[in-house]
């Protein structure tokens, strides 16, 4: 039997409810996570076709110090319960006259490369890899796994190092103009600001710890694909003795002036949980789930993330050229990524970038074919505005193919066996995500940190947030970092009156 009063009810199977609700199950509490689709996840899904293994969301296994400190805080062994496969080079960046650079961890092995194209600029990427340590050892610990509660959080002494240390006042294109003349080389050490669905120039040049890591730390894949971190953090709810309704979406989450009551579902059913955890995407539970007296409109005044076209295919023979990560970089980077800023669709000559899973993990496609996922930056959607997907899909499809073309992968579209394209209404209406913005709310200065929402709401004492749109922000390890905070705080407030017990919770060091 299913409880109709669960402690805590986990609304979204996504990444930070994961999280949450495995360290909420810990420390005793009676935990349910409902989730509108049918497996767990959330962007970070899977699916299968035709013996193709694709993963939906995140493709890269970056940041591994973040996710080992976040399983050990749920008794997880990284090396135990992942197995993880090295990749190096990183990348293959591809350039608009078909020319290269190949990323890799070995730096010298990029010297002779790098003063190819731009001369003493290897003994700047090392400043700059230098300055990004500097960033990252101040970032992880004082702002991307702390939790702030209000603006005098701030102004703590973790707080003022991380501001002194992180320079959230300087923009990323502008750090890397530092560093480097070559507009190709500034996107070379700054595109991964496309994880968090920004343009550098928008960037902090914070953001410079994600290329540290990557060279410092590598890039990584789990066999079986992202969708590994899922499993894991899904088996330990469920041995925590979390239970989970898939297919049911929510319809209302009911309050009153300082508290949630009921959490009413789409089948009509009714849940009277002591405490809810919202990890559906938090401007749509603002906008859509919550009464309009509390959902405040500030979702509304907030800047939204891009979105994007993907393309998920099935090829019909193996692409030995390819390696499992390579971008395309156009000469107008930070152009085209204006382009879609400032509301277009698609840019003119947008950057791409290529996942063949297969290249690393052979089990992720069956012998003599590829799986692979093609990304193209799209602007998110704008209210009012009337769309054409159809054209924007073959403008987008048209674009990947000619760009494998330049680097010797000629007549691909006839050795597709299937494609699935997820466009921005796409990214909507499977996870909820309001504008399609593929990364939540945007991650500019205004919305990093404590300026972010953070993990509960200001006026209804017992609704905690986990995800995307809180902080830290978007990415796997951070939402899980989120699903930390949110279950830390709900375990300190458990007395609370507003959120009246059932039973007393033990404590669990989070």
């Amino acid at each position: 039997m299913v409880p109709s009063r669960p402690d805590v009810l986990v609304v979204g199977a996504g990444i930070g409810g994961l999280t949450a609700a495995a360290h909420l199950g810990r420390a005793g509490l009676n935990v349910m996570v409902v989730e509108k689709n049918r497996r767990a996840g959330g962007r970070c899904g899977r699916f299968s076709r035709d013996g193709h293994e694709f993963d939906t969301g995140p493709t890269l296994f970056v940041l591994p110090e973040l996710y080992r400190a976040e399983l050990d805080e749920l008794g997880i062994r990284m090396d135990e319960a992942l197995d993880l496969l090295a990749v190096d080079p990183t990348y293959r960046l591809v350039f608009d006259d078909g020319s290269g650079l190949s990323l890799t961890s070995d730096l010298g092995a990029m010297r002779a490369p790098l003063e190819r194209m731009e001369s003493g600029s290897f003994e700047r990427l090392l400043a700059y890899i230098e300055d990004g340590g500097s960033r990252y050892e101040g970032a992880i610990e004082d702002f991307v796994r702390r939790d702030f509660r209000s603006p005098t959080d701030l102004f703590s002494g973790s707080g003022l190092r991380a501001i002194a240390r992180l320079h959230l006042l300087r923009r990323h294109w502008q750090e890397a103009g530092r560093h480097f003349r070559s507009s190709r080389l500034r996107a070379a050490f700054t595109f991964q600001d496309l994880y968090m669905g920004m343009s550098p120039e928008d960037a902090p040049a914070t953001f410079s710890l994600l290329p540290f890591s990557e060279l410092r730390h590598g890039v990584w894949f789990p066999v079986g694909g992202m969708y590994r971190v899922t499993e894991v953090l899904q088996r330990a709810a469920v041995e925590a003795g979390v239970t989970f309704r898939f297919r049911a979406a929510v319809r209302a989450i009911e309050a009153d002036v300082h508290r949630v009551g009921r959490v009413a579902l789409a089948d009509g059913s009714v849940l009277r949980p002591r405490a809810v955890l919202a990890n559906a995407d938090l401007p749509y539970v603002e906008g859509q789930l919550l009464p309009s007296a509390r959902g405040g409109g500030w979702a509304r005044r907030r800047r939204f993330s891009t979105s994007c076209v993907s393309f998920f295919w099935g090829v019909d023979r193996e692409l030995d050229a390819l390696g499992p990560h390579t971008l395309f970089l156009p000469d107008d980077f930070q152009q085209g990524l204006r382009d879609i800023e400032e509301g277009r669709e698609l840019s003119d000559n947008p950057c791409f970038y290529l996942h063949a899973p297969a290249r690393v993990d052979r089990g992720m496609s069956r012998p003599g074919s590829e799986t692979l996922i093609a990304l193209v930056p799209a602007g998110h959607l704008r209210p009012g505005r009337r769309y054409d997907w159809g054209s924007v899909r073959e403008r987008a499809r048209r674009h990947v193919l000619a760009g494998l073309a330049r680097i010797g992968i000629e007549g691909l579209e006839a050795h597709l066996k299937f494609e699935v394209c997820y466009l921005p209404p796409s990214w909507r209406r499977r996870y909820n995500l309001s504008h399609g913005a593929a990364h939540g709310l945007g991650h500019q200065l205004r919305q990093l940190g404590v300026l972010r929402p953070g993990s509960r709401h200001p006026h209804l004492r017992n609704l905690y947030f986990a995800g995307a749109s809180t902080h830290p922000g978007s990415g796997v390890p951070t939402a899980m970092v989120s699903g930390r905070l949110a279950a830390r705080r709900i375990l300190e407030e458990w007395d609370a009156p507003t959120v009246r017990p059932t039973r007393t919770a033990s404590a669990v060091p989070l």
